[in-house]
């Protein structure tokens, strides 16, 4: 069974930074593309990062390029967004998903966890 759990989300003050986990199970990370997105409210579902198989690339909305970083340990089978200079538009539910084309193309996505909230407020 495939599996992503999501963590690493909480509050945050604005200019503030947290690490995001995604640990998947039942398959290997390594093999296939992941992403995050994230939701924030009354709003749609936005691309944020993608690190492809093997992470030959790594891809950033323009919205966090320079401010956050995708990241994978394979030995953990886990991959990380590191966020920086976080603003409270960031504010979401932080998601992550699996392209098991393993090349970040939006529209293969089809295996995705909960979701962790991330709160960004003074």
């Amino acid at each position: 069974q495939v599996q992503l759990v999501e963590s690493g989300g909480g509050l945050v003050q604005p200019g503030g930074s947290l690490r995001l986990s995604c640990a998947a199970s039942g398959f290997t990370v390594d093999y296939y593309a992941m992403g995050w997105f994230r939701q924030a409210p009354g709003n749609e579902r936005d691309w944020v990062s993608c690190i492809s198989s093997g992470g030959v690339g790594t891809y950033y909305a323009d919205s966090v390029k320079g401010r956050f970083t995708i990241s994978r340990d394979n030995a953990k089978n886990t991959v990380y967004l590191e966020m920086n200079s976080l603003q409270p538009k960031n504010t979401a539910v932080y998601y992550c998903a699996t392209d098991f084309s393993g090349t970040c193309l939006l529209e293969d996505f089809e295996s995705w966890g909960q979701g962790t909230q991330v709160t960004v407020s003074s």
